[in-house]
């Protein structure tokens, strides 16, 4: 196959999907270390923090607002150097690289970050840019498929991650069954020759890859409307960070979340960055995830509406943890308040849109 193909470029953005890795965790003897500034902003470039961020793919519009901030000066403005250190599959998990020392914050999950909690590694959360997982199921039209429930009994394609993730919550509220789920290998080949089946996949990727190679536009049910209440896109890093150095904690968060915010007013300096770190990305896809986040609430819902974009809340916290305790994910002993922290978010929309 030709790698340069526009198909092989869209198969090759489905394998990020399996988005939950677990495994031993190498962690490394170096503690990030950084000069202690007020969290206010500051323009003196001899004052620069460095502070390395990993992302859980490479470039795309679903980090836009890191890109953003580094596009904008944002970074720059808050006293920090950012550098972005781009996920991919041959990339280590991001717990690894976050206790390991090669990342000081990383995009993380909800999910993960509770089973960290479980497994005893000293991670936390400190931000949510997405209040919903883009995670979704997908279906072909004109097959009676009307709700998420319709998909019952019906073969399935999905990764091994979702056997810890969505699968157990789809089997508790919907009925489904083990015997529907198929293997999924993120390649959308099998589910474009069996129209009875379903597939699994991003809101922002692969129902417009499916487009472009199936030559229709698919049915999709994003996973987080129907009992999936999982924070996504999250902002994590050691607890030791947060307790030595919050100051440079709060100026990371405060200065994504402008970058956020001024991403979805005007991307395009955000863009340039994203095709220039990844040049097989197309504005034709950036624009279609951007539609996708926006249309579907995926930053701006819930809580975020009114305290602004990277919002937490216990509640939230709370209801998701009881629900993957009643569908088997989690021990209820596990200390689910332990992998999140509410210090640096919460401000305000007001606060974040002030120049």
């Amino acid at each position: 196959m030709n790698p340069s193909s526009p198909s092989s470029r869209a198969i090759h953005r489905l394998s990020r999907r399996h988005f939950i890795q677990y495994g031993s965790i190498c962690i490394g003897s170096s503690i990030f270390a950084a000069c202690t500034n007020s969290n206010q902003p500051s323009n003196s470039s001899s004052r620069l923090d460095k502070v390395t961020f990993g992302t859980n793919w490479i470039a795309e519009a679903e980090h836009g607002g890191f890109y953003q901030a580094m596009a904008t000066g944002i970074y720059k403005k808050y006293g920090l150097d950012v550098t972005i250190k781009m996920g991919g599959p041959q990339v280590p998990s991001g717990t690894q690289l976050l206790m390991g020392g090669a990342v000081d914050f990383f995009m993380g999950y909800g999910i993960d970050a509770v089973n960290a909690i479980a497994q005893g590694i000293p991670k936390i959360t400190v931000a949510a840019i997405f209040q919903k997982d883009p995670q979704c199921l997908i279906a072909h039209p004109n097959t009676a498929t009307k709700t998420l429930a319709d998909l019952k009994g019906r073969p399935i394609y999905v990764s091994a991650s979702a056997n810890i993730t969505y699968w157990p919550v789809l089997k508790a509220k919907y009925g489904f069954t083990d015997d529907q789920k198929r293997p999924y290998n993120f390649n959308p080949a099998p589910f474009l020759t069996d129209k009875n089946s379903a597939q699994q996949g991003y809101i922002t990727s692969e129902p417009f890859a499916i487009e472009k190679q199936g030559g229709f536009k698919p049915v999709v049910f994003l996973l987080a409307d129907y009992g999936y209440q999982t924070y996504a896109t999250t902002i994590e890093t050691k607890k030791e960070l947060v307790e030595k150095n919050p100051d440079l904690v709060q100026r990371f968060v405060d200065a994504s979340i402008k970058g956020w915010y001024s991403y979805l007013k005007n991307p395009q300096p955000g863009n340039q960055l994203i095709k220039k770190e990844n040049p097989e990305m197309t504005d034709e896809q950036i624009d279609y995830g951007i539609q996708k986040l926006k249309a579907y609430g995926i930053i701006v819902s819930g809580t975020a509406e009114k305290q602004g974009i990277g919002a937490m809340s216990e509640e939230r916290w709370k209801s998701f943890f009881d629900s993957m305790v009643n569908v088997g994910i989690y021990q209820a002993k596990v200390n689910y308040k332990d992998a999140f922290t509410l210090q640096f978010v919460n401000k305000g929309v007001g606060f974040y849109q002030k120049t």
